[in-house]
């Protein structure tokens, strides 16, 4: 992976001297009369963030993800630490190290959000250093949250004991995630978040501010079969919405006798279907993730509704922001 570390941005510095690397960048900012923090004020980030990018991360995807972090401090001035391990094993013990920083201004000049990258590249033979080498680069008073891109297997990423066991939250994205991501008996499995979750937040809102409309029994009594109806790319966002219509079914009464099915459909779409043993009852929604416009028809026993409705996904880093903090 040193193509992902070459192509990130920043300024490699000594790994002894990542500290003064950063304060030479941000003395250098400032000359050249860009946004940097005051000297007293580089620690005014609310937030440690390490990005974990796996060894099935290439680099346009890492700078992707890059810019997703760059785009949450705005919001949320963080210090960031990425790890970039490499495939190829022949820089021995090696590690290497990149510095980069933005600030933001807001409405005012007192209004300056920053964000300090490190990024570290490594070698299997340098990870059991890792470790206290990423403990250096976070500061020690600001939670921590670790974001696990695109690893290969669970038990290799179990490894990072330090991070799993520290870490506030452990995000994770169950679309490219391996298969049993959710289920492995992480360090502090209360702590994992999956980003297919956090995105679909909006869909869960529409869907439930509309079906709260009615009283819990109607939804469950008769209920026959709910079904998802997918594009092929969204397999994990349908995936998600079964699992949470279950539980929130679940509140409003039995749903032993249910039967929960899976459907395609065209590229983009999110559609539910509740279908109930009289024939009479129904609740349909259908979203167009692509367009943004979805629409409800339902008839719980009181009439037939028709509604149409905004839909979409949570950008990235509101994602991000999401599944740390709610």
């Amino acid at each position: 992976m040193p193509e992902i570390f070459n192509a990130l941005p920043g300024i490699e510095v000594p790994v002894d001297d990542i500290g003064r690397g950063l304060t030479r960048m941000w003395e250098s900012t400032a000359a050249r009369g860009v946004a940097a923090p005051e000297a007293d004020d580089v620690t005014a980030t609310q937030v440690n963030l390490v990005l974990h990018l796996g060894l099935a991360c290439e680099a346009a995807d890492a700078q992707t993800q890059f810019e997703t972090a760059v785009r949450f401090s705005q919001r949320y001035p963080s210090r960031v630490v990425v790890l970039c391990p490499l495939l190829v094993d022949h820089e021995g013990m090696e590690i290497r190290a990149k510095v980069y920083g933005e600030c933001f201004l807001g409405k005012s000049k007192a209004d300056k959000r920053c964000v300090e990258f490190v990024m570290l590249s490594y070698s299997r033979a340098a990870r059991p250093h890792l470790e206290s080498q990423v403990s250096i680069c976070l500061s020690s008073d600001l939670p921590l949250y670790y974001w696990a891109h695109r690893f290969s297997a669970s038990g290799k990423l179990a490894d990072y004991r330090y991070l799993l066991g520290r870490a506030r939250r452990v995000l994770v994205d169950s679309a490219i995630a391996p298969a049993d991501a959710l289920t492995y008996p992480w360090t502090n499995p209360a702590s994992l978040r999956d980003l297919a979750y956090s995105r679909l937040l909006p869909v869960r809102q529409t869907i439930g501010q509309f079906l709260a409309r009615y009283e819990p029994a109607r939804l469950t009594d008769g209920l026959a079969t709910v079904t998802v109806a997918h594009g092929e790319e969204l397999a994990a966002e349908a995936r998600v919405t079964h699992g949470w219509l279950r539980r929130r079914l679940l509140e409003c009464g039995s749903v032993d006798a249910v039967h929960w099915k899976a459907e395609r459909a065209a590229p983009g779409v999110l559609g539910v279907r509740f279908e109930y043993v009289d024939g009479k009852k129904y609740f349909r929604w259908q979203g167009d993730l692509g367009t943004k416009h979805a629409h409800f028809e339902a008839d719980f026993g009181s009439g037939p509704v028709r509604l149409p409705a905004a839909v979409g996904l949570l950008t990235p880093e509101q994602a991000l922001s999401e599944a740390m903090f709610f």
